[in-house]
């Protein structure tokens, strides 16, 4: 049976060119590679429809880059031009008074053949001048996931860097008493709308990722009361198990050409990192120790793997080459590591630390030095990177709460924002930017 199909969205695009046309550059913008980031005052006026879906539209956008920490949208209530034509140059010096720096302006209408047309303009107020301009057509359906997009067009304009917007996160849903929960796969957008389960039965599921380079994710569940990494194709909804080992598979990672999965296989009182080709079905041991060797992850160029082990006493983080060569440790702080998770961008490796009766979430280079703690609770764990590797998402556990919930944070650890969901929410997994 069919248990998801994601959403085909089939955009014309093009630019929306007038004689307002900026040039190549122009005032507005953020370097988002400065330790604080002040945020962009900008704004997004209701978009103009006939039926209301524009101001839906807009919110959609407004609320993503505001949670992105690097743009604050103006209250609509101090606008003073009301915008009657998109298409026109907008009154500058109505926007200079109210401090917005940026204007996003734009309209959804609807085509004869049924198809939604959303456009926008970004403007830069102070240099009186279009920024960039864009316009989409789709099925009236997929109206949020335009939205993103459009959220990320602007993104990508005043910071220089891909968006992370239209993507979506595969998670673990918990429902139910605590003493019988029951755990799901399910996936949603990133801002945590449009929720599908997509299995449903009473065996317990973990771990799920998503692979890089297609519509499929790989997790652990324990059907059968036997712990096994299954493979599941989004699209078609079919499902297979990777290997039949004799042990309990788990912590499963795709590499960066969605070509292996790397995870961990339990044998005899100790665990192992093991690869396995998806073509070829062969499998290659990386580690081959008497401690527990777990949560690898592939360097974006493949070369290398992050993995936790306890071979010193307690869990710390381990680097080693792609083929199992040069293992070495790299964190050293007090307390234990564990989850790490190498950054999109290469530079940086996530993690959970437990240290003086908390749980952080924390963030450190490569080699192990620069150790930033960007959150700390009662328990927090499993982050997972936004492909321009700029927020994380994890989960944390509150003291006496019924359940973990789904948060975010950027890297300055300033921005945390909850990601709410209609059921306890844990293990999330954040996809690539989708086609």
């Amino acid at each position: 049976m069919k248990i998801f199909s994601p959403i085909r969205l089939v955009l014309a695009v093009a630019a929306l060119m007038s004689v307002f046309s900026a040039p190549a550059f122009a005032r507005v913008e953020i370097n988002i590679n400065k330790g604080n980031v002040e945020p962009l005052p900008i704004a997004i006026t209701d978009f103009m429809s006939s039926d209301g879906i524009g101001a839906q539209v807009s919110a959609v956008i407004a609320a993503d880059l505001q949670r992105s920490g690097l743009f604050a949208p103006v209250n609509k209530n101090a606008f003073i031009e009301k915008i009657s034509n998109p298409d026109q140059q907008p009154r500058f010096e109505d926007w200079k008074v109210i401090n917005a720096q940026a204007l996003v302006t734009g309209r959804v209408t609807r085509e004869s053949d049924g198809r939604l047309r959303a456009e926008f303009r970004l403007w830069d107020t102070f240099a009186n001048q279009q920024m960039t301009g864009q316009q989409f057509f789709t099925q009236p359906e997929n109206w949020r996931r335009v939205a993103h997009i459009i959220a990320d067009a602007i993104y990508e304009r005043v910071t220089g860097e891909k968006g992370y917007f239209d993507t979506r996160v595969v998670f673990v849903s918990e429902s139910g008493p605590k003493t019988a929960r029951k755990r799901q796969l399910s996936i949603m957008d990133q801002d945590g709308f449009n929720v599908r389960n997509l299995t449903n039965s009473n065996d317990i599921v973990l771990t799920p990722r998503f692979s890089p380079s297609r519509q499929e994710v790989t997790y652990m569940s324990f059907e059968g009361q036997q712990p096994r990494v299954y493979l599941l194709q989004l699209e078609t909804g079919q499902r297979e198990v990777v290997g039949n080992f004799p042990g309990m598979t788990f912590s499963p990672r795709f590499s960066p050409d969605g070509q292996k999965v790397i995870m961990s296989l339990q044998q005899d009182g100790n665990a192992n990192i093991y690869t396995m080709d998806l073509r070829s079905r062969t499998t290659t041991r990386l580690t081959n120790t008497s401690a527990i060797d777990t949560a690898p992850s592939y360097s974006p160029d493949g070369q290398r793997v992050a993995f936790e082990s306890d071979r010193g006493g307690r869990q710390q983080i381990y680097v080693m080459n792609a083929d199992g060569s040069g293992q070495q440790r790299i964190s050293f702080g007090d307390g234990s590591y564990s989850t790490p998770v190498w950054s999109p961008r290469g530079d940086l490796i996530a993690f959970t630390k437990q240290s003086g009766g908390k749980f952080s979430i924390g963030v450190m280079k490569t080699d192990g030095s620069g150790e930033r703690i960007l959150t700390s609770g009662f328990h927090n764990e499993g982050p997972t990177w936004a492909p321009n590797g700029r927020v994380l998402m994890f989960f944390r556990q509150n003291a006496g709460a019924g359940g973990p919930q789904l948060y975010s944070i950027d890297l300055t650890g300033y921005n945390e924002q909850l990601i709410k969901t209609p059921t306890f929410a844990s293990d999330p997994a954040w996809s690539p930017l989708l086609d």
